[in-house]
């Protein structure tokens, strides 16, 4: 995890993907309710006046967006719905 991870997320935006994937709420709703969430929080935050920390869960409802898009993800990706079995 890097300094710049740390300020632009608040965390190590890896693991935090990997802890995405294994979710139940992203199992059963996909990837598309986590962000919905994550701005969701975020909205709350500003409320409360940490905008500092809403910035870094918008950044990583940004980060899971651009990964769902990116074709180039072959391994493991993320998707919008969940994944029927």
């Amino acid at each position: 995890m890097t300094t710049k991870e740390i300020t632009m997320y608040g965390c190590d935006i890896d693991a935090f993907k990997k802890s995405v994937k294994d979710s139940f709420t992203y199992e059963v709703a996909g990837g598309a309710m986590i962000i919905a969430g994550l701005m969701s929080d975020a909205q709350e935050l500003m409320a409360l006046g940490d905008t500092e920390t809403a910035r870094q869960y918008l950044n990583r409802a940004k980060a899971l967006v651009f990964d769902m898009m990116d074709p180039e993800i072959k391994t493991n990706p993320l998707s919008f719905l969940p994944e029927r079995k």
